[in-house]
């Protein structure tokens, strides 16, 4: 029995000795998986149409589906899908090269007929983020290199359409009749850097798993999971997540906690959404009446606890490289509001505006609406109550879920509401986009639906058409000048956003240039998951628009790698020599336990 046990010992050393050297050791980051803290939780499903229409949504999705181009921490448009493109100004294309190793997450190839097919598929049945009224139709002109022909000038298309277009598999999709009730399996495979696993309605949790076939490379870690809970700062503080929202009062304290915060640009701003359609707010003057009496300095002190600024009555933010340099300001001065208030035919009675006997009163509906679609309890109702019934308006502050107020909004069933959204930092197609309904787009709860000033229609068609760079940004410029004279909705403020996480988990988040896609400020960018972990391993801004081929994971790093079957990378590690030299030493005992039981 003991020679039995003996051999089985030393059998069992020579495994793991043979183990430890023939085989390449685990990488660093095998088996890693990366936790996200959210209080939301619920998104919608991880599928372009079914994701909710809001930031958050489009960035579960964007895990899994890829666009044409992208953007990184520094620069867009980059290679994503697309190795390389340009625009024939005299044709009025533009022509993708895509990347030839590009795969569904069932294996089958990624190709220029997968491009022109999401072109038609969205025409036919639209999509919230993108609207293709300025595509005429797409040919494919070779295995991965399409055209897309355009009805016209279109300014924004790298970022509006080649940027946030996701990209959709054919061979799935042309059964689909009804993106809305496309639930099943092929919902969700894309060809994104990570493949779908799981998603909880009830739980509010996500969680997707690496592509191994990913081509510009595998991710660095294995899993990316979404966590649902009350307070992600005390989840991080607490290890059970590795990436969360921080307050701004607690980013010193986070930090020196030996975790990293980043801090975001001001490219969310807290809006004040108004019913147009109503007497007195389809007044202009009642409108600009309301500015002088709201005091945004006060919401930045209170609400915000200084940690913020006032925002731009035109919209942009005024950090963006397209802000105008002569937007109208309406500093606070509650006695020229009154004034205003009473030219329009209102009595001034005991500390109220009347008309015919009535009291001038607005519903004011508030949510807990914050940057990057987290709740954030704070105080704006009850200071915007106080500054307008200072000027004599009564009025009846309604508290909301986000989602009820949204749709409330999309129904004019509202006079005001304080929303919010972002995207203010990326390409000014947003001021189009927040002020007129887009043609063949859903109704946006962050849209005004504006279109009765001529002039400003005007300037906002050619911020959109205006190809030539001086004379789009002057429009651009006035437009912001004539919106922030019309109000289709007043701005109100910008808050400064903290996220922190923890750098033992591997991965380098940031900030995107402009926000992720057409503008959502939330530093969860893919490219952070790919090469490096900075989102230059897997493309540089200086590739942009070449022929230039995008890193791989090996590139990125200085660690010397060991390419294994698969494709994927592992980092050579002393751990195998030492488990070795155990093994050995574990025979060894063994051999001399076995003599000193013998019997003399």
């Amino acid at each position: 029995m003991k020679r039995i046990l003996t051999a089985s010992l030393i059998l069992l050393a020579s495994v793991i000795i043979c183990f430890c050297l023939f085989t390449p050791a685990i990488g660093a980051v095998s088996g890693q998986e990366v936790r996200i803290a959210d209080k939301t939780g619920d998104w919608g499903n991880p599928s372009p149409y079914l994701a909710y229409a809001r930031g958050s949504g489009y960035v579960r999705a964007h895990f899994i589906f890829d666009t044409l181009v992208w953007k990184n921490e520094t620069a867009g448009p980059i290679p994503l899908l697309a190795e390389d493109w340009e625009y024939d100004l005299e044709e009025d294309v533009y022509v993708f090269n895509l990347s030839e190793n590009a795969k569904w997450h069932d294996g089958k190839p990624v190709t220029a007929g997968d491009v022109a097919f999401t072109i038609t598929y969205m025409k036919e049945h639209p999509y919230g983020w993108v609207v293709l009224e300025s595509v005429d139709r797409a040919e494919v002109i070779g295995p991965h290199t399409v055209k897309i022909y355009m009805n016209g000038p279109y300014a924004p298309f790298m970022e509006d359409i080649g940027g946030t277009m996701p990209i959709l598999p054919e061979h799935i999709w042309k059964n689909v009749a009804n993106p809305m009730d496309f639930v099943e399996d092929g919902a969700f495979i894309g060809c994104g850097p990570f493949k779908y696993a799981d998603f909880s309605k009830a739980h509010g949790s996500y969680r997707y798993e690496a592509f191994d076939e990913y081509h510009l490379g595998r991710p660095i870690i294995d899993q990316l999971i979404y966590v649902k809970t009350g307070d992600p700062q005390m989840a991080l503080q607490h290890g059970e997540v590795d990436f969360a929202d921080v307050k701004p009062d607690m980013a010193d304290t986070i930090r020196a906690g030996g975790f990293v915060v980043i801090e975001g640009p001001h490219y969310w701003n807290k809006k004040l959404m108004i019913n147009h359609n109503t007497a007195p707010l389809d007044n202009r003057t009642f409108r600009q009446a309301l500015c002088y009496a709201i005091n945004q300095s006060e919401f930045v002190d209170k609400s915000l606890r200084g940690y913020g600024k006032p925002a731009s009555y035109g919209l942009i933010s005024s950090e963006s490289a397209w802000a105008s340099p002569n937007v109208p300001d309406y500093p606070y001065n509650p006695a020229k509001a009154k004034e205003m208030i009473s030219t329009l035919g209102y009595v001034w009675e005991d500390g109220v505006f009347t008309k015919d006997g009535k009291p001038l009163e607005l519903q004011v509906l508030v949510s807990m609406i914050g940057a990057g679609g987290q709740p954030a309890p704070d105080r704006d109702g009850e200071i915007l109550k106080n500054q307008l019934e200072k000027v004599g308006i009564r009025v009846d502050l309604t508290s909301l879920d986000t989602k009820v107020v949204d749709t409330k909004v999309i129904n004019w069933d509202f006079d005001l509401a304080i929303s919010g959204h972002g995207g203010i930092g990326g390409d000014p197609k947003i001021l189009y986009e927040k002020t007129i309904q887009t043609p063949g787009a859903k109704p946006s709860p962050n849209t005004a639906r504006y279109n009765r000033s001529e002039e400003l229609n005007g300037l906002l068609d050619d911020l959109m058409h205006e190809m030539d760079p001086v004379k789009r940004r002057a429009a651009v410029y006035e437009a912001q000048n004539v919106y922030a004279r019309e109000l289709p909705a007043i701005s109100l403020y910008c808050p400064t956003s903290y996220y922190a996480y923890d750098p033992d988990a591997g991965v380098e988040w940031f900030y995107t240039t402009g926000g992720i896609a057409k503008g959502i400020p939330i530093p969860q960018n893919k490219l952070a998951l790919i090469g490096d972990g900075d989102g230059d391993g897997a493309m540089s801004g200086e590739t942009a628009g070449t022929a230039g081929t995008a890193g791989t994971a090996e590139a990125a790093g200085t660690t010397e790698t060991t390419a294994t079957e698969a494709g994927t990378t592992v980092k050579k590690t002393p751990i195998a020599p030492g488990l070795a030299v155990i093994a050995i030493l574990m025979a060894f005992v063994t051999m001399q336990m076995k003599r000193s039981n013998r019997k003399p």
